[in-house]
């Protein structure tokens, strides 16, 4: 049974979405948390942050500025952590595909960094966030989510004799964070017009919510190199689109550069990988430092069919535009109304 009580935990990118919740999540779970540490580079956000989560209420928060640019400060704010859940990524695609460079300095050498500060110091576990546009990449971003994937799975192969394990979780579209379609929509439909890309595009849906269980999940479970994938609802855009606005013009406007019809979170080359369990997909890694039989009888997984992939488009279970509402109101605005 994971307890994070007297635990020190640090969350690169902490200021984001899912570092709020995560932070919001573990304070009510484990209220004698030792230390929760909110890594990331921009002081107005975690200012405001403060404010919610004020070291005179919770005198186990610390905010730390810095970069996972910069591997001196990252070894120096891991001094005394136990745990690193590693959030912190530029993710905006056509920024990323307009500076390809700082993306890569980020997401690519800024994994590496909190590789080396996490073996350097006494972290004892990481847990590094992908994202579905990391299988089969079309654009920059996905690629250097990839290669931090496999940073991170990797990493336990050099660990010697340190008592750390490293593993990736990965989902696709989160309900109501920012930059999402939700809120997008929400905004858009005072317009009275919303633009579709494609009338045949799918996401995945996940909550912020179940995004920090899963993390907790992998903190429990991850022997090390583990890749977690959630196993999600699927809706389709144009059923988004009328759930929130039913009396506007639906306008379809063509896929952005870099954007995918539907999201895919396994391959069908990571079939030959990848394990099935009641509420996940585990993608193995391909030189485990662990025994996988012992692995399979613990879990209790069964290896997928070779060919197999997840995709939204494919999925077999779905939200239709009732249940699109319901999770609306539930999880990103509770006045929303139609």
């Amino acid at each position: 049974m994971l307890d994070l009580n007297n635990k020190s935990i640090l969350v690169t990118g902490g200021t984001g979405s899912f570092g709020k919740k995560f932070v919001e999540v573990v304070l009510k779970k484990y209220p004698a948390v030792k230390r929760i540490v909110v890594f990331s580079r921009d002081e107005l956000k975690q200012f405001e942050m403060s404010q919610v989560f004020p070291h005179s209420k919770y005198n186990c928060m610390r905010y730390f500025i810095g970069d996972v640019r910069d591997k001196d400060r990252l070894t120096r704010a891991f001094e005394g952590i136990d745990i690193v859940i590693h959030a912190a990524a530029l993710k905006q695609v056509p920024a990323a595909e307009y500076n390809p460079t700082e993306c890569i300095k980020t997401n690519v050498l800024g994994a590496e960094n909190v590789i080396e500060a996490a073996l350097s110091t006494n972290v004892k576990n990481v847990v590094a966030l992908s994202t579905d546009k990391a299988a089969a990449p079309i654009n920059l971003y996905g690629a250097t989510k990839l290669c931090s994937d496999k940073l991170f799975v990797a990493a336990n192969n050099i660990k010697g004799s340190r008592d750390i394990k490293f593993s990736v979780v990965r989902y696709g579209n989160v309900i109501g964070s920012r930059g999402s379609v939700v809120p997008f929509f929400l905004e858009q439909r005072k317009k009275g017009v919303l633009p579709i890309t494609d009338d045949k595009m799918t996401r995945f849906n996940i909550s912020l919510e179940e995004g920090v269980d899963l993390v907790l999940y992998a903190l429990e479970n991850a022997w090390g190199g583990e890749l977690f994938v959630p196993k999600l609802p699927s809706f389709k855009v144009t059923d988004l689109a009328e759930a929130i606005g039913p009396k506007c013009k639906k306008e379809i406007v063509g896929v952005r550069p870099g954007e995918k019809i539907h999201e895919e979170m396994i391959t069908e080359t990571d079939s030959l990988n990848t394990v099935e369990f009641s509420k996940y997909y585990v993608i193995t890694p391909s030189t485990p430092t662990w025994k996988m039989d012992e692995w399979m009888k613990q879990f209790k997984g069964k290896n997928v069919p070779v060919g197999f992939k997840y995709n939204s488009g494919t999925n077999t279970e779905w939200l239709n535009v009732e249940a699109l509402r319901e999770q609306i109101k539930i999880h990103v605005d509770p006045q929303f109304t139609v």
